[in-house]
């Protein structure tokens, strides 16, 4: 993504840096670029923001079609946040989108063990109210070695052995449609250890198409809908 694109997410989701802050950062992870993917609901409508019920598991696949991602309205403002990857490249998170900046996407698939919610199970998810192990309520908490994302700063790592925050999915919102489009990512992306470590299941479960570009519509579907069995440790 060019900065000219770059400061159109950021405007769009009225929530971030400006371009002359993040270089005072010194931010070295990009945004990355993906096709643009309009949010639909199960019928093949567009989404509608404002219909997303507050600090309730969506989910959706983006950039490919089998990489799931969390879909969040946090039901508060999220502020942009200075955020760094495992190998310390620094990158500004520009907050939420949506009419209250409360609407934020981060990539599904744990940055520790790369475990991730499938048709079958979830160990990964929003936790409203803390977990048994939860350091505070409204995380992201993985069961697999209890790591935990705070979605509300840019899915930044408070405990547990993740080495780094999810990668952020950007989004834009049509203030007069009250659409979103996903547009591209940001952060350390895990895609290709994750198509390498899955590379038998996603055959099975998603087939040939695994790693194919997701086209200009993704379905967001409630968690608890997509999923037989969100395990809550």
């Amino acid at each position: 993504m060019d900065r000219r694109s770059l400061i159109k997410t950021c405007t769009a989701g009225a929530a971030c840096l400006s371009a002359a802050s993040f270089s005072a950062l010194g931010a070295s992870a990009k945004p990355k670029s993906y096709g643009r993917a309009l949010l639909v609901d199960e019928r093949g409508q567009a989404l509608k923001a404002s219909s997303l019920v507050p600090q309730t598991n969506y989910i959706f696949h983006y950039p490919f079609e089998a990489t799931p991602v969390f879909l969040l309205d946090l039901g508060k403002p999220a502020v942009s946040q200075a955020l760094s990857t495992k190998s310390r490249d620094t990158y500004a998170w520009p907050g939420g989108v949506g009419k209250n900046r409360s609407i934020v996407a981060y990539s599904a698939i744990c940055a520790h063990q790369l475990v991730y919610p499938t048709k079958e199970v979830s160990f990964i998810s929003f936790r409203k109210t803390r977990a048994q192990r939860g350091v505070q309520d409204g995380l992201i908490h993985c069961c697999a070695e209890h790591s935990q994302y705070d979605p509300a700063k840019g899915a930044q790592v408070l405990a547990g052995p993740a080495p780094q925050p999810l990668a952020a999915v950007l989004l834009e919102h049509d203030a007069k449609s009250d659409s979103l489009t996903a547009v591209g990512t940001l952060g350390a992306e895990m895609f290709d250890d994750f198509f390498k470590k899955y590379e038998m299941k996603l055959s099975l479960d998603v087939g040939a198409r695994a790693k194919n570009a997701v086209g200009d519509k993704a379905v967001v579907r409630e968690l608890s809908k997509y999923c037989r069995n969100a395990i809550q440790c």
